[in-house]
């Protein structure tokens, strides 16, 4: 079902897309799992792939919110503490003012969500919002998944002195002083572009993606048990391989044998 919000912070109607676990019962508490770019769910099967896992006993029931994105997605998604090169991003704050303040508040009036489960994830530009998101709320979330996310959000362009260090996210991760307790679920294909800046043979969604890794790694997170990295042969930068990807991550994410 889909359902709007009026964002004060966004001054904006804001539809959501609502999948309700098989079964649902409203006595009970579920896991959350927010999702950018929710009108993509269609092209990325949401609905066959959950009730197929849930069905087959492979996850646990999950309340899944797809939030949709306007015309204006290139400002309202990105990082906040800071926009990119190009000053897109500059209304990050906005969507994160929206997800925290107007759209939890009204998932936890209308739906019995267990708050002490909740995860955020994205595609491209919207999985880098969904880290940023979830790096900097922990409180909130305990982890996350970025789908052939956009780690390459930099605060130089290439042609303007750019160095590896100028990556946002990456700088925000190592800049930070504490280890939250979260968990990190990252995919990329091997086609998912052809850049490749520093011509060393990796495409730079890869590298990006892999570094970034390094970043958390640094930090004390562990690859296996905190993070989880899926490299998609022959995937591309559409919905159609990360719906292939889907089911993994729901699996890592809520998958019934996890506790």
């Amino acid at each position: 079902m889909e359902q709007s919000i009026s964002s004060l912070y966004l001054h904006r109607e804001i539809l959501i897309s609502i999948k309700l676990p098989v079964h649902y019962n409203e006595e009970r508490q579920y896991p959350l799992l927010l999702v950018n770019d929710g009108q993509d769910f269609e092209a990325l099967r949401i609905n066959h792939i959950l009730a197929d896992l849930q069905i087959n006993q492979l996850i646990e029931p999950v309340i899944v919110v797809g939030i949709h994105a306007g015309t204006d997605r290139l400002q309202e998604y990105g990082t906040v503490c800071k926009p990119d090169y190009a000053h897109r991003g500059s209304k990050a704050g906005a969507t994160t003012d929206f997800v925290l303040k107007e759209l939890l508040p009204y998932l936890n009036e209308h739906y019995p969500v267990d708050n002490n489960d909740i995860a955020y994830a994205g595609f491209s530009l919207g999985g880098l919002m969904a880290l940023d998101m979830v790096w900097n709320h922990p409180d909130i979330f305990s982890k996350t998944g970025i789908f052939s996310g956009a780690l390459w959000w930099r605060q130089k362009a290439l042609d303007a002195g750019y160095r590896d260090v100028d990556r946002i996210m990456h700088e925000q991760i190592r800049n930070s002083h504490t280890k939250p307790d979260l968990k990190f679920w990252f995919q990329t294909g091997t086609n998912d572009e052809t850049d490749d800046r520093d011509h060393d043979g990796i495409i730079d969604s890869i590298q990006d993606t892999l570094e970034c890794i390094a970043e958390l790694e640094r930090k004390g997170f562990v690859w296996g048990k905190d993070i989880k990295y899926c490299e998609t042969p022959g995937g591309e930068h559409n919905p159609e391989t990360w719906s292939r990807e889907m089911p993994n991550f729901l699996i890592w994410a809520f998958g019934k044998n996890n506790a």
